[in-house]
C-alpha cells in the first residue's frame, strides 16, 4: 500500500485533540508545514522497554512499506516493523507532561539463544535461587526461575508469583538478586531479568 492510498484507512493509533493542537502548533515552526507529518517510530533495541521517537517528515518521501493515516489533517506516519507495536496506542498532551504516548503493547520478552542450563554454573546458580534468593521473595509471593547462562558471565531469569508485573522488580532483581547471585557464584558477573513485565506509560517529547 502506498502512503498516500494508506491516508484513507482506519488509524493505526488514536490521537485526542489537545495532542493534534499542540502537534500543528510545532509545526507551524517547521518550513514547508503543510508537506510535512508526524513520523512516530519506535528506537528502542530488542527485548528493552520501548522508547519513542518522532519527527516531523515530508509525507510524500515516506517509504513505500510506511503506514500513513490521516488525522484531521494531520498525517502520521508510522514504519511498517512498528505498526503491530503501536496499534491501539493514545498520543496525548498536557501542559505538565508535554506529549505522551500510551501504549498498551509491550515488547517481546529477550530471549537469548544457545544458553546452558546445564552444566556447573548453572546448578550453582539453581542452589543459590533454592536456598537464598527465593526464600527471600516468597515474603512477597514472588520467585525467580533459571533460564540459562551465556559464555559471558550472564545469567537470565524470570520472575513470578508476586514479582511478576511489579514496578519494584526489576529493582528488587538487580539490587538484591544479582548481589546474592554474582557474591556466591564465581563465573557469574551480572544477570539480566528476561521476564515479560508490562510496560507503563513512557513521556517522550515535552
Amino acid at each position: 500500500m502506498s502512503p498516500l492510498s494508506a491516508t484513507a484507512s482506519e488509524p493505526i493509533i488514536d490521537l485526542t485533540p489537545e495532542a493534534r493542537t499542540k502537534l500543528l502548533e510545532l509545526r507551524s515552526d517547521e518550513p514547508d508545514q503543510d508537506r510535512l507529518g508526524l513520523r512516530l517510530e519506535i528506537v528502542s533495541s530488542a527485548g528493552a522497554d520501548f522508547e519513542y521517537d518522532l519527527s516531523f517528515d515530508v509525507v510524500t518521501q515516506a517509504a513505500f512499506t510506511d503506514e500513513v493515516r490521516n488525522h484531521d489533517g494531520l498525517r502520521v506516519i508510522i514504519p511498517a516493523k512498528d505498526i503491530d507495536s503501536l496499534r491501539g496506542a493514545t498520543l496525548d498532551f498536557d501542559d505538565r507532561t508535554g506529549l505522551v504516548l500510551r501504549n498498551p503493547n509491550k515488547p517481546a520478552p529477550k530471549r537469548p539463544a544457545n544458553l546452558v542450563h546445564d552444566d556447573e554454573i548453572s546448578a550453582e546458580v539453581e542452589a543459590v535461587i533454592a536456598t537464598a534468593v527465593n526464600p527471600a521473595l516468597a515474603a512477597h509471593g514472588g520467585f525467580v526461575t533459571f533460564v540459562g547462562h551465556d559464555a559471558d558471565g550472564t545469567a537470565y531469569l524470570t520472575m513470578g508469583g508476586g514479582c511478576h508485573g511489579c514496578a519494584m522488580s526489576r529493582m528488587t532483581m538487580l539490587d538484591g538478586v544479582q548481589t546474592m547471585i554474582v557474591e556466591q557464584v564465581e563465573a557469574i558477573e551480572r544477570v539480566e531479568d528476561v521476564t515479560d513485565h508490562e510496560t507503563g506509560e513512557s513521556p517522550y517529547y515535552s
